[in-house]
């Protein structure tokens, strides 16, 4: 399984988790506020998890340029440390 689909299903199970979504609702172009109802709030959980998840830190401004679920597994794929795969 390559890195991107390890990212994607950890990911997509935060959030089925934090947002109660449906696992087959969760796909790369999903959006989080659009398709899954997420407000500042839900976000903000959802980004910590992540943080908590990955060991990455994701800043506002980068924050404010998450829109869908390919730019979380794209940001986390660009930041987190080759030692999560091992």
């Amino acid at each position: 399984m390559d890195k991107k689909q390890v990212v994607f299903d950890k990911i997509k199970e935060i959030i089925v988790q934090e947002l109660g979504v449906k696992a087959e609702k969760v796909v790369l172009t999903a959006a989080l506020a659009d398709d899954f109802g997420a407000d500042s709030l839900d976000a903000l959980e959802l980004f910590n998890q992540i943080e908590s998840e990955f060991l990455v830190t994701i800043s506002d401004d980068a924050a404010m340029k998450m829109k869908d679920v390919s730019d979380l597994v794209d940001f986390v794929l660009e930041h987190v440390s080759e030692k999560y795969f091992a």
